[in-house]
């Protein structure tokens, strides 16, 4: 990828974030980029290649892996503080709006399997993790999905709001939802079956 393309493809992600993709011009992603638009389309093909190729590359990615919640001590509550905290690391509100501006209808179709990633990635990972523990004996049996879904919405949706109202909506620190949600989930699950 030469100089000219990163700057195009990194000015179109930074207006989509920011704007959104319907209200991100050709214009204005060439006025951001230091090019002009006849550049810009010698090089994609039109403004949506250029989010393609965007959403290709690991820095316009959270890039959340199973690998990333690997660091387990075979404990609920240091562990899924970890997954939890894991998560909001990687899902900053720069990359929250990112995301929101690549669900536009104009890009659905090829932009959502990218995006579901995040979650499934959280979801499976979580949902292994509460396998093994009632493999060790840690855990009674449960709906596990279930249980990993509870987390995962409650994590989005703390972290959504957060980028979306900042402080607006709730003055709650991420390590204090991290270690109050957490303790209400232990709470809720104990002496109980799915």
């Amino acid at each position: 990828m030469d100089d000219t393309s990163q700057k195009i493809i990194d000015a179109t992600m930074a207006l989509i974030r920011d704007k959104g993709y319907v209200a991100t011009t050709t214009k204005d992603i060439a006025h951001l980029a230091g090019v002009n638009e006849c550049t810009l389309f010698r090089k994609f093909k039109n403004k949506k290649d250029i989010v393609l190729s965007g959403i290709a590359q690991e820095k316009w990615r959270a890039n959340i892996t199973p690998e990333l919640f690997q660091n387990v001590v075979w404990e609920l509550q240091p562990d899924l503080e970890m997954f939890i905290t894991a998560y909001m690391d990687r899902i900053t509100p720069d990359f929250v709006n990112l995301s929101i501006g690549l669900r536009a209808p104009q890009l659905y179709e090829e932009t959502a399997p990218m995006i579901m990633k995040v979650p499934q990635a959280f979801i499976s990972s979580l949902i292994e993790y509460f396998e093994k523990m009632e493999q060790l004996g840690k855990i009674n049996h449960m709906d596990f999905e279930s249980l990993a879904m509870t987390i995962f919405s409650s994590t989005f949706g703390y972290t959504f709001l957060k980028s979306s109202f900042h402080q607006e909506l709730t003055s709650l620190d991420r390590e204090q939802f991290i270690k109050n949600s957490v303790a209400v989930f232990l709470n809720g699950i104990s002496d109980r079956n799915f």
